[in-house]
C-alpha cells in the first residue's frame, strides 16, 4: 500500500452554507454511542481497464468535487464532534473550512480475493479504511479513503463516528455523494427528496434526563468525571475484548425465500455462530441487533432524519440453548420476541437501562468467554445501489464486525431477495461455520 495524498475536502467554498457556522445537539440516542468504535465500510468498484493515468485524471477528481457538493447538504459531517466549556455535553460543530479528510492510495493487494466471499485474512482489509482523527478536545465526524488497485478498480473506504450517525445516515450520505457525482457535478443540484438530510433534533424525544445518565455512564467508566479536563473525546478502539490477529473473514449468502426475512436470517446465522464455537454449553451468549426507531416513534420520525435514532435489543440465553436439534427453532423463538416486543410496547421503554446493561456485557465479555453475536447493517439500506458513475459496486464489506463480535448483513448483489451475511472469526470457528451453514436447520 502506498499511500499517495492526505487532503481536507471541504463543502464548495462559494455556497452561502459553507461561509456560516452550524451546531447540532447530541441526542440521548448518540451519546449511547458516544465512545464505541467507529463503523467502517468499504466499498468495492471493478474497473478492469482501470489506469493510474484514468484514476488520476477523472475518476479522483470527480470523487473529490462531488463530495465537496455533498458536503454542503451534510455541514456536520464535515465539522467535528467538541465539548466546549460552557456545554453540558458535546456538540456537533461545523465552522469554515473545516473538511473531511480524503486519503488516497495505491495497492497491489490484490483486488479479486478482498473483493471476493471467500476466505482470507481480516488484517488484509485494515490499509483501506482510513482512520477517524480523534483527540481528547476533537473527534471527526467521518473520514474518507479512495484505494486504486490498478487495473482492477478502485476502493471507497469511508469511517463514521456513532455518536454522529447510524447506518441509515451513512448510506444516505453515501448515496447522495454518488448521486451527485453520477449527475455530473453540478452546483447548487438539489438533492432528491428521500435523499436530503433532516436536522431537526427536536423531534427524537427521550426519557427526560437520559442524555445526561448515558454521558455520566460513559465518563465513569472511562475513568472521568465532572472534571472538564478529564471529558475525553477520544473513543475507544474496539468492544466486546477487541478484534483478534487470527481472524478470517468470509461471505455467505441465505438465498433460500423462506429464510431471508430478518428475524430468520438473524436466527439461523446466529445459530450457525453458537454451533461453530462449541464447547461449554453454560457459557452465555448474548445476541441483539439494533432497531430504526424512526418509524416507531409516536408521532414517526422521518426517514432522512440525520443522526441516530435507533436502541439495541438484547436476549442472553446459554450456550445449550442453540446447540441442541431445536437450536434453530429456540433462536427463532427469540428473535420474533424481541420483534413483537419493539412493536407492542413503547420503543423506548428501558432505555434507562440499556447502556449500564451493555457495558456490563462488553466487561464481561472482555474477562470471560460469553459470546457476543450483533447485527451491523441492513438489507433495506440497498447498499448495492451505491452507483457513482462507473456501475453498482462489485462488493460492500464492513471491516469493523471484526472488533465487537457482529454480523454484517446487506440485501444480495444480484438483486434476487437473498440476503448477504458477512462474518470475521477465528480461522477454526469459520471452518465450522462453512460446514454448518447448509445444515443448521
Amino acid at each position: 500500500m502506498e499511500i499517495l495524498e492526505v487532503t481536507q475536502v471541504a463543502p464548495i467554498s462559494n455556497s452561502p452554507e459553507s461561509t456560516t457556522e452550524f451546531r447540532l445537539p447530541l441526542t440521548f440516542s448518540d451519546i449511547f454511542w458516544f465512545k464505541l468504535p467507529p463503523v467502517e465500510r468499504l466499498f468495492f468498484y471493478q474497473l478492469d481497464e482501470l489506469t493510474p493515468a484514468c484514476f488520476n485524471s477523472v475518476i479522483l477528481p470527480k470523487l473529490k468535487r462531488s463530495l465537496s457538493l455533498t458536503l454542503v447538504h451534510y455541514l456536520p459531517l464535515a465539522g467535528n464532534l467538541k465539548w466546549p466549556p460552557n456545554e453540558p455535553k458535546p456538540i456537533i460543530l461545523y465552522t469554515p473550512n473545516d473538511g473531511v479528510s480524503l486519503t488516497v492510495a495505491h495497492s497491489d493487494a490484490d483486488f479479486n480475493i478482498l473483493s471476493s466471499d471467500g476466505v482470507y485474512d481480516a488484517a488484509e482489509l485494515h490499509p483501506l479504511k482510513p482512520d477517524l482523527v480523534t483527540s481528547d478536545v476533537s473527534a471527526s465526524a467521518i473520514a474518507v479513503q479512495v484505494t486504486l488497485f490498478p487495473n482492477k478498480g478502485f476502493c471507497i473506504g469511508i469511517t463514521a463516528h456513532h455518536a454522529v450517525l447510524d447506518g441509515q445516515t451513512t448510506t444516505m450520505f453515501i448515496k447522495s455523494w454518488a448521486h451527485i457525482c453520477k449527475q455530473g457535478n453540478e452546483e447548487n443540484s438539489p438533492l432528491p427528496p428521500e435523499l436530503t438530510p433532516f436536522f431537526d433534533r427536536s423531534v427524537v424525544k427521550g426519557p427526560d434526563g437520559l442524555d445526561m445518565l448515558y454521558l455520566n455512564q460513559w465518563l465513569a467508566s472511562s475513568g472521568s468525571d465532572s472534571d472538564t479536563s478529564k471529558k475525553s473525546l477520544k473513543i475507544t478502539t474496539s468492544a466486546g475484548g477487541g478484534a483478534a490477529s487470527d481472524l478470517v473473514r468470509a461471505t455467505f449468502e441465505i438465498t433460500q425465500v423462506h429464510l431471508s426475512t430478518f428475524v430468520l436470517s438473524f436466527a439461523y446465522v446466529t445459530t450457525c455462530m453458537v454451533k461453530a464455537r462449541g464447547g461449554d454449553g453454560d457459557r452465555k451468549v448474548a445476541f441483539a441487533f439494533t432497531a430504526d426507531c424512526r418509524p416507531l416513534l409516536n408521532p414517526p420520525v422521518s426517514q432522512n432524519y440525520f443522526g441516530n435514532c435507533n436502541r439495541p435489543k438484547f436476549v442472553m440465553a446459554k450456550a445449550r440453548d442453540f446447540l441442541d436439534e431445536n437450536g434453530f427453532v429456540f433462536a427463532v423463538q427469540k428473535a420474533s420476541g424481541m420483534v413483537k416486543d419493539l412493536m407492542e410496547r413503547w420503543v423506548l421503554e428501558g432505555m434507562e437501562k440499556i447502556l449500564s446493561y451493555s457495558l456490563d456485557v462488553l466487561k464481561e465479555a472482555s474477562e470471560s468467554n460469553l459470546q457476543i453475536i450483533t447485527v451491523a447493517g441492513s438489507p433495506r439500506f440497498g447498499v448495492y445501489g451505491t452507483d457513482f458513475g462507473w456501475g453498482k459496486p462489485h462488493k460492500v464489506v464492513i471491516v469493523s464486525i471484526e472488533k465487537n463480535g457482529a454480523i454484517s448483513m446487506a440485501e444480495s448483489r444480484d438483486g434476487s431477495g437473498g440476503v448477504e451475511i458477512g462474518l470475521a472469526l477465528h480461522k477454526h470457528e469459520m471452518n465450522n461455520f462453512s460446514w454448518l451453514f447448509p445444515r443448521c436447520v
